[in-house]
């Protein structure tokens, strides 16, 4: 059985938005390499309440990469340095041991801190009220296949509802650009005929929300798509701006 390691954490503390952050460093000890990185923080904590002090706050909720809670600057990454995968699903393996880690909160104008390691993602809640959803009048549920959609606009619905919002895409973005997460809930409604009713409205919609909440411009660097813990890819970025670009030359008509 391999020995528990050692790591030296430096840790974003800051008890809210308006208040001075700064880094604190904690050594931790006897880890397994087996642990998930929110379990090690979770020793961590035990720890520091054990001696009367304040815990780390930081967000999760599911822990098994479906809810997007778990929003981490691990060592320069959101999420930490392996590939398409949540902080939830990172082990303590992917670390040396003696190794210094590194974690911060997002940051993005549009995430103030709550506080140390949670920020206010509210912001993506209002852009999919906005217009991320259908509100047209279906009719009763309609029987299996029984309306046709081609398999690839199918198959690009799925990739593209496969966004769990954890606003990973913003924090890689040197200008914290939500276009990945916005293109992603605008391509899943417009490539179905369910969506088909509403995506003028929708297009004009959420992005007119998202520059409300103050996101930046899309950096064209495809920083989002590489830090993506669900591999959400560029392409929906241009069928946004496709989108964009239609509903305003159909509304100025």
């Amino acid at each position: 059985m391999e020995k528990g390691r050692t790591y030296t954490l430096k840790i974003w503390r800051q008890n809210n938005s308006s208040s001075k952050g700064a880094f604190k460093t904690y050594t931790i000890e006897n880890i397994s390499p087996g642990s998930s990185f929110l379990e090690m923080l979770d020793i961590l904590n035990n720890e520091l309440e054990a001696k009367g002090e304040d815990p780390v706050h930081f967000d999760h909720d599911c822990r098994e990469g479906i809810c997007g809670m778990c929003s981490l600057f691990v060592n320069g990454r959101p999420h930490g340095p392996e590939e398409e995968i949540t902080a939830c699903q990172l082990h303590m393996r992917s670390f040396k041991d003696g190794e210094t880690i590194v974690i911060e909160p997002w940051r993005a104008k549009a995430f103030p801190v709550i506080k140390d390691l949670v920020v206010d993602r509210s912001a993506f809640d209002r852009i999919i009220q906005a217009g991320g959803f259908i509100s047209v009048n279906t009719g009763p549920l309609p029987d299996a296949n029984e309306i046709p959609i081609p398999k690839q606009n199918a198959d690009l619905a799925m990739d593209a509802a496969a966004c769990i919002g954890c606003g990973a895409c913003v924090a890689a973005c040197k200008n914290a650009s939500a276009m990945l997460f916005v293109s992603a809930k605008v391509s899943q409604l417009a490539l179905l005929p369910q969506g088909n009713a509403e995506r003028k409205r929708r297009a004009l919609a959420m992005v007119d929300q998202m520059d409300q909440e103050g996101f930046g411009a899309c950096s064209n660097t495809g920083a989002c798509a590489a830090e993506c813990p669900k591999g959400i890819d560029l392409t929906n970025i241009a069928r946004l701006n496709r989108e964009y670009l239609t509903a305003s030359f159909a509304g100025a008509e």
